[in-house]
């Protein structure tokens, strides 16, 4: 491709908007253009990419049999009502209707579609198992989009779905695909791991994340420093704490806490240790209330909580619940002497390990002293908490967590039979019985992907592509475009390259060196030769990785094999 036609409108600020490196590139590189919030178009340089992207996807996914097919953006709502989720999935889901009053939905994810898609074609055992899988646009409309392709309210995503006849089956085409996506990570040519993770609204028994290990990803993972154990901190497991440290001789005592509500006013205020204190959360869990305890140094986790409960909907109680059940206004509740004694209390197992704690009680500007957990309230003791660096390992002894950042690219689950049975995708067993069919989905963002590798791989000057995924393999910059030389040398450089099946970029446009110097920097393409009067007497041309600092010289009847054997050993 020759740069004075392409379509490259680089920048050279980042625009105030954009918060995250990736987003600052790609918007700089001229690879994206913002829409509408959380809405983007691609530009020739991104469309590139995120081809790389599907083509490794689509490989992989063949490969691994599984079948391609294409199901509509738009859905009705029937499908998702089948399923229960029209309720359910909240303002995400973008809702519309047409000339009739029959309302749809834009689609966000897949399930309902394609059960019904198989449900009416697959009827036998002999028929399963079956994967199918699409690339295609989703929309969600998030909250707060941000961070440009990393969480826009439109995007591409890879979503495969799978069916079974048995657990056992369904467990092994699971395992195929999280091979199959770590082959895809590893062609993008990306450090990634694989997570335990959360299944969120997708639902199912379990489910893994594959995460790109960048310093500004937004996720953390836990993993041990031990053993294989990682997961996502929303999922990460904690090691129980087996029993009570106890503190029987001290008695309660109220002191007088006027105005101080929070931890640390409170450990402030009495000069006490933050990890003397019982933290106390009130919510709303569906239609009943429940307590949270937690040491003062700890955050809830309430993906934890709600999976425990086995709830919908879970929210922090309202400040006339908080009063209802404590007798006390915000910011005084504690486990002991609450006005609701029927009021179900769940517990941290790290609460155990406080002595003597400090906590609310439950009177205005009043807290207690000395208290005992085994003694003083009954709880429930569960794993309720987000891991933290230096937890315990809860699969080997003597391993610790440590944490890192990543970007979710991929997300497979094994979701059992939620959806056929709600929407009666069933089959006949060998005993000509009726059973449903048993589910598996697996994920990928494609656009996710191609920013979380410049997450990965970019410095000051702009983005240093992986090969795999970049726009085009080779950037050749003639130094001075009046000099027939150099365009002579450019252009059968530039013609032999694309006869070794290249995908060439050719700066040949009239501006000044230093220019194209700085937009090949910031676009990033893996090697560059660059021709100038100069070394071209001599019968050399200058070659240079994108990834390092230092060009090196090479002979011009030998640039097509120096450019071929540079871009081999990346």
């Amino acid at each position: 491709m020759r740069l004075s036609k392409m379509f490259l409108p680089t920048l050279k600020e980042s625009p105030a908007t954009a918060e995250v490196v990736s987003h600052k590139l790609m918007l700089r590189a001229g690879m994206i253009r913002k829409l509408a919030a959380g809405v983007y178009s691609l530009l020739p340089m991104g469309v590139r990419s995120l081809r790389k992207v599907e083509a490794i996807v689509r490989s992989e996914m063949n490969r691994a049999e599984a079948e391609e097919v294409s199901m509509p953006v738009v859905i009705p709502s029937e499908l998702w009502k089948e399923s229960g989720r029209w309720d359910l999935y909240g303002k995400e889901l973008l809702r519309l209707k047409d000339r009739h009053g029959r309302e749809f939905c834009l689609g966000p994810t897949h399930e309902e579609v394609i059960t019904d898609m198989v449900r009416g074609e697959l009827r036998s055992y002999k028929q399963l198992p079956v994967n199918l899988y699409q690339i295609q646009t989703k929309f969600r409309d998030e909250v707060r989009p941000r961070f440009g392709l990393m969480r826009g309210r439109e995007f591409v995503m890879k979503d495969a779905y799978s069916f079974h006849a048995t657990d056992e089956c369904a467990e092994r085409e699971y395992e195929v695909m999280r091979r199959a996506y770590m082959n895809i990570f590893e062609r993008c040519g990306l450090e990634f791991c694989v997570v335990e993770a959360d299944s969120g609204s997708i639902g199912g028994s379990f489910s893994h994340e594959f995460m790109v290990l960048a310093d500004t990803g937004e996720d953390a993972v836990a993993s041990c420093t031990k053993c294989d154990y990682a997961a996502n901190t929303e999922r990460a497991e904690l090691r129980s704490v087996e029993s009570f440290k106890t503190s029987d001789d001290k008695k309660i005592v109220e002191v007088s806490t006027p105005g101080v509500k929070t931890i640390d006013e409170v450990s402030e205020f009495l000069k006490a240790d933050p990890k003397s204190f019982i933290k106390t959360l009130i919510y709303e869990a569906d239609d009943n209330v429940v307590v949270v305890l937690l040491s003062g140094y700890s955050d809830v986790n309430e993906l934890k909580l709600k999976r425990i409960l086995d709830v919908d909907t879970l929210e922090l109680a309202s400040d006339a619940t908080i009063e209802e059940v404590t007798g006390a206004p915000v910011g005084f509740a504690g486990p002991v002497g609450l006005k609701d004694k029927e009021v179900k209390i769940y517990a941290d197992w790290s609460v155990r390990d406080i002595p003597s704690a400090i906590t609310g009680a439950n009177k205005k500007d009043t807290h207690i002293e000395n208290v005992s957990p085994e003694r003083d309230f009954k709880a429930e003791y569960v794993d309720l908490r987000i891991a933290v660096e230096g937890d315990l390992c809860p699969r080997c002894e003597g391993g610790r967590f440590e944490i890192r950042r990543g970007i979710e690219v991929g997300h497979i689950f094994k979701l059992g039979t939620k959806y056929s049975e709600a929407m009666g995708a069933v089959f006949l067993n060998e005993n000509g019985k009726e059973r449903p069919m048993i589910m598996c989905c697996y994920g990928i963002g494609i656009g996710r992907t191609a920013a979380a590798a410049i997450e990965q791989n970019h410095d000051e000057a702009g983005i240093m592509w992986p090969r795999p995924l970049a726009p085009f393999d080779c950037h050749i910059i003639p130094v001075n475009m009046k000099d027939e030389g150099c365009v002579g040398a450019a252009e059968a450089l530039y013609n032999s390259l694309k006869e070794e099946g290249l995908d060439v970029l050719l700066d040949d446009r009239k501006d000044r060196a230093g220019v194209k110097f700085n937009d090949a920097d910031l676009i990033g393409i893996p090697v560059r030769v660059t021709i100038g009067p100069k070394t071209l007497k001599e019968g050399s041309l200058e070659l240079k990785l994108r990834k390092e600092t230092d060009a090196r010289l090479i002979p011009k009847d030998k640039a097509v094999e120096e450019v071929m054997a540079a871009l081999n050993g990346l």
